[in-house]
Parts: structure tokens; sequence; C-alpha cells
């Protein structure tokens, strides 16, 4: 079954909750999880940037893994983010990682090395050899400071066969507009930014991974799904709703930002691993507000 049948909607990039000592709170974790699901969101992703991967252990990812597994891989299917700007680390994570229940792998294009395009697709055609699960593409120049373009997408969704979609984060709608248009029949696409993810529904993206769902499930899910059923005018009342959320959310750092949502509604601690630090009061005052207004 083609991965755009198993993941379409809204996913939900999971924030990983700690304990004020700074360990992994599980027990919140697993409120976050049932949260999403039970207000209608259709999978999570464990493991991506905004789960704090750069701050876990290897032990904690598989931890996180196995937790996420056991509460929601019976109800809603589960991604799982391995990505780096190693391929050889990768590939050994392939092997070690407990992905045989994932139902897709999502790999971040490698940061920071800013290979040409060439490597970028080098490195994804060696992932995808390596992953025991079908992969997800992940664009997000903001963070990796190299933007996969479109040809590139384009000869690793024709030509690799592991590969089976991609999240775009790139915010570049001629890009996007590129891949939509020539792409294979069942290659996914799903936005990666939640204020972007109404008009690019519109272009024929088939979902979103979201941060915004860990704490606005049901109204984000409910409009992802009016605008994948073509009712824009419901779709664009409810994301109206949620632009002021938005920008609260990452005005000043991702996941603090949703985090501090998630804290005043009382799912998690208000905890972040340096060198992230919590939202500053003025904009923590303004997401009080913001969840007041909602209820």
């Amino acid at each position: 079954m083609a991965l755009q049948k198993k993941i379409r909607g809204t996913g939900v990039a999971l924030v990983t909750p700690f304990n004020k000592n700074g360990d992994i709170d599980f027990n919140a974790l697993e409120k976050v999880i049932n949260y999403v699901i039970n207000n209608g969101c259709e999978y999570v992703v464990t493991l991506g940037t905004t789960g704090e991967t750069p701050v876990l252990s290897k032990t904690e990812k598989k931890e996180l893994i196995e937790f996420t597994y056991s509460v929601a891989s019976s109800k809603i299917p589960v991604v799982v983010g391995v990505g780096g700007n190693d391929t050889r680390e990768l590939v050994k994570d392939m092997e070690q990682l407990p992905l045989e229940k994932a139902t897709a792998v999502l790999s971040a294009s490698p940061y920071y090395s800013k290979p040409s395009q060439e490597g970028i697709y080098e490195h994804y055609k060696t992932l995808a050899k390596a992953s025991p699960q079908p992969i997800l593409l992940y664009n997000v120049p903001g963070r990796t400071g190299r933007s996969v373009t479109a040809s590139t997408t384009l000869r690793l969704a024709h030509e690799v066969e592991n590969i089976a979609g991609i999240k775009e984060a790139s915010g570049d709608f001629a890009l996007c507009m590129q891949i939509l248009k020539d792409k294979p029949e069942d290659f996914l696409v799903v936005s990666g930014d939640d204020a972007l993810a109404l008009p690019q529904i519109a272009c024929g993206m088939e979902g979103v991974i979201s941060v915004a769902a860990n704490s606005l499930p049901k109204q984000f899910s409910e409009m992802v799904r009016l605008a994948l059923n073509n009712d824009f005018a419901g779709a664009k009342k409810l994301n109206n709703q949620m632009l002021e959320a938005y920008d609260l959310m990452f005005c000043e750092n991702n996941p603090a930002g949703v985090k501090a949502f998630l804290t005043e509604q009382g799912l998690i601690q208000n905890v972040v691993r340096l060198p992230l630090v919590p939202l500053s009061a003025p904009v923590h005052e303004k997401i009080k507000k913001y969840l007041g207004a909602l209820k």
C-alpha cells in the first residue's frame, strides 16, 4: 500500500516532555499522545526536531520509539525520525533502532555540511537502501542550511524505490508546485509549515506534519480534513482562529512555544533542555490570554 494511503491528513510532530530534573516524563508523553489521538489526528511522528532530538541520547531515542509504539501503534500509524549529517552513522541507526513497527522513516536532509544536490541525492539513496521502512524526505532549509531542489526530490521520487514521499518545509511555493506537478502518482507530499498548510493543501499536498496539533489537535486536524475535502471556506474559518497561535508558537523557538501551550493546558511541565530555554514571560502571558479566549 502506498504511503499516501496510510498517513494522509494530520501527523503530529510530538514534543518530548521532561520532568523538572530533566529526565523524560513518559507519563506526560502518554497524555499528549492520547490527547492528539482522541481529538482526531491521523498519525504521530516521534523523534522530530520538535521532540528535541539533538539533545537526546541514543538510549533515550530507543526508549521514546518503543514507548510511542506501546501507546499509539495499535490505534494510528507511527512515523520515526532518523536524521543527521553523517550518512554512515545513519545507516547504523537504521540497523540498530527499533523500526519494525514504524509506518515510515522521516529523515531531514544533512544539516550544516551543506552538500551539493548530488551529495543529497547519494545520501538519501544510501539511506533508502538501508531503511527497513519507506523513507519520507524532509526539506527544511531553515534548519539544515541547504534546500533540496525540486529536481533532486523528483529524481529521488522517480529513481529510488524506497523513497515514498516528502515533508516540505521550505516555504517555497514554486518549488512545491513543481514537485506536485511532476511527482509519481503514489508519491506523498505533505506540508511542514503549520501556517502554510491550508494553501499548500489547495495546491495539492495531502496533509501536514504539525507542531501546533500537539496543543490544538481538534481544531487543526478538522481544518486539514475540511481542506482535503475541498471545503476551503470552512477550513479558512478554523485556520483564522489559529493564526495567532502559530505566531506565538514559533516567535522565539520551537518547541519552547508549543511546550508553553501544553503547560497551560495541564499536559506537561514547562521544561526544555539547553541550549533551549522556556519562552519569555511576555510571550507566555500572551499564550495564556489566547487559550483563555479560545475556551
